[in-house]
């Protein structure tokens, strides 16, 4: 077994809990934004921006908590890591074409008011 990187009972709570609760609320506030702006065609580039951002980021942190894994880093840093990464991955990566298919059907629906006001 290597050397830890950092403490892993105050990583496992600090990092865990702290950055878990801030990421997790962030995806909140951006279901929340998509729920509500999606549907009406607005914020398309910020919302699925942030989408592919949060994506991004899981993975990243999925990819070094496996890494810890793999080089046997004890559970209190590496669990966080593929915890909040799998998470981030999974649920966004999942909602993401949903989310455009959202804005695409709003978009439809602008052409089709705007061909309907013309006849």
């Amino acid at each position: 077994m290597m050397q830890p990187w950092f403490d892993p009972i105050r990583f496992g709570a600090l990092y865990g809990g702290i950055g878990g609760g801030l990421i997790g609320g962030l995806g909140g506030i951006l279901g929340a934004l998509a729920g509500t702006l999606a549907p009406k065609g607005k914020g398309r580039t910020f919302v699925l921006g942030a989408f592919t951002l949060m994506v991004v980021i899981g993975v990243g942190h999925l990819m070094v908590g496996l890494y810890a894994l793999s080089v046997g880093q004890p559970y209190g840093i590496w669990y966080p890591l593929v915890l909040i990464g799998g998470i981030l991955t999974v649920v966004l990566g999942a909602l993401r074409p949903t989310v455009r298919r959202t804005y695409e059907q709003a978009e439809a629906r602008k052409m089709e008011a705007a061909a309907f006001r013309r006849a």
